[in-house]
């Protein structure tokens, strides 16, 4: 059981650091693309046709892997104000059990909503406009996302009723 536990965390951090990289190279890749786009669009007079969906794409990428990131590290948004209320620790446990239970369920619906949207956009063919890059190319990365936070909020609630099962 540990060997399978130490194979998930390498893996996870190999995962982690290749998403850290595409991460940082497509902000990058924005960043100039936008400032790109106006200095020959504002200052030199050239249109430059097909930045905008390029940007688009790596914009929804860049934003689908911090969204996994921000799950495994599980620094994603949330209102804990239950600890401004109570010094309960069991409270605190229970609440923090049922939150990461309903953020499981919901994960669940984002793997089967984000698969319909991918399967859906694979059927119908559509391609952008200028480079005819396939419409699922972006979509995958909602799938992509999806599928992460189902796996690390997993790994929380596991976390979550071994922690409540060691304290009772």
């Amino acid at each position: 059981m540990k060997a399978i536990i130490e194979l998930c965390s390498r893996i996870d951090n190999a995962l982690a650091a290749v998403i850290n990289v595409a991460v940082t190279v497509l902000g990058f890749f924005i960043a100039f693309s936008m400032v790109g786009g106006i200095v020959f669009r504002a200052l030199l007079g050239i249109q430059v046709f097909g930045l905008e969906e390029l940007v688009l794409m790596a914009a929804m990428w860049l934003y689908m892997l911090g969204a996994a990131l921000a799950s495994r590290e599980r620094s994603h948004l949330s209102a804990d104000f239950f600890q401004a209320f109570s010094d309960n620790e069991v409270l605190h446990d229970v609440m923090r059990l049922i939150a990461t239970g309903l953020s499981l369920v919901m994960a669940v619906f984002f793997v089967n909503w984000s698969y319909s949207l991918f399967s859906w956009g694979f059927e119908k063919g559509q391609v952008t406009p200028v480079f005819g890059i396939p419409q699922y190319f972006s979509q995958v990365s909602l799938l992509v996302a999806s599928v992460l936070l189902l796996l690390y909020v997993l790994r929380d609630f596991v976390h979550d009723v071994s922690k409540m099962f060691r304290k009772a």
